[in-house]
């Protein structure tokens, strides 16, 4: 018969913090650090139910409100897929964080330079011949400190 000691077992140990890239509507994306427990979870994607998506290639995943779409928040952000079309839209706060594992972990240096770009301005949203298009912008306050 095997058996297993709790002093053979290997300690895991969930990180009280992470690195990710945060997006909220009408705001730039920025890297931040916030905490790995459920209530501070939530409280990053604006309270409620939290949701992942994984719509990249790497294991990197947005979590997301989960009732975003239906509970009044603006849009955030798009989706895009390999041809640069529209896939879905993010209502609501979120973040981008390393879902490969068995708890959400950080991001490595390069996912978020990656990231950090890839949803760096927020987007106006509208309908041009049937189709819903996404027009990236710099908010007026970011305007005046870039100058």
């Amino acid at each position: 018969m095997l058996g297993y000691y709790v002093e053979d077992l290997e300690e895991v140990k969930i990180p009280e913090r992470i690195k990710v890239i945060v997006c909220e509507p009408g705001k730039m994306a920025r890297v931040a650090e916030i905490g790995t427990s459920l209530e501070e979870l939530q409280r990053a994607v604006g309270g409620g139910l939290i949701e992942t998506y994984y719509p990249f290639e790497d294991a990197a995943c947005i979590v997301c409100n989960d009732e975003g779409k239906y509970n009044g928040m603006r849009p955030c952000r798009a989706i895009y897929d390999s041809d640069q079309r529209i896939q879905d839209i993010v209502f609501g706060p979120f973040f981008i964080c390393d879902g490969g594992g068995e708890d959400f972990g950080s991001l490595s240096e390069e996912q978020l330079d990656r990231y950090g770009h890839m949803f760096e301005c927020p987007e106006h949203y509208c309908r041009v011949d049937g189709e819903i298009k996404a027009i990236p912008y710099v908010p007026s306050k970011e305007v005046e400190h870039m100058r």
